[in-house]
């Protein structure tokens, strides 16, 4: 059985969410108050972050990893593209989702100078994979149910497109609870 120790909050447990409903992958959540974390997360994340999913003697911390484990892991649906070269441009756009939208997100949230309308502006999503797409849509959901920000119209309709997915409409139910 998987264990995913997780925080309703947190947009990087988003997307392990949403690729354990995208392939139906039962498991059990593990709540953690991310503001009095217990000392024991420390054992399985040296950060004391979340997500971390454990399987059998696996413990693997850092979101973009659980995504691509269970992709790997149970390979239907695939979300990652079966083309090689797909594969490494979406997994690019993970790894550069910090620079394209994740820290101009946490400075608007700590009201420090940040530039997150103009990067939710210039985000470019119509070459966006499944994988990619899971991958940025905890945030962009976030800055506009959390943030009050007003998404440009592209990713509005880009939003609506995903919401078809049960996965993902789960989580704007997660949010809105929030």
């Amino acid at each position: 059985m998987i264990t995913l120790y997780d925080a309703a909050r947190c947009p990087y447990c988003a997307r392990v969410r949403i690729v354990l409903a995208e392939k139906r992958i039962p498991y059990e959540p593990f709540e953690i108050d991310l503001s009095d974390r217990p000392a024991w997360i420390y054992d399985k994340n040296p950060n004391g972050k979340v997500p971390v999913l454990e399987e059998d003697t696996l413990v693997l911390p850092e979101s973009h990893l659980i995504m691509e484990y269970l992709d790997e892991r149970f390979p239907e649906p695939p979300l990652l593209p079966l083309d090689p070269a797909h594969r490494a441009l979406a997994r690019l756009a993970v790894e550069r989702f910090d620079d394209a939208l994740g820290d101009d997100y946490y400075a608007f949230r700590r009201r420090e100078e940040n530039a997150l309308e103009q990067r939710l502006e210039e985000l470019d999503v119509s070459s966006f994979s499944v994988f990619a797409s899971i991958a940025y849509v905890p945030w962009v959901i976030r800055a506009r149910d959390m943030l009050g920000v007003e998404l440009p119209e592209h990713l509005a309709v880009w939003l609506d497109d995903l919401t078809a997915r049960p996965a993902v409409r789960d989580e704007l139910e997660v949010v809105a609870a929030l």
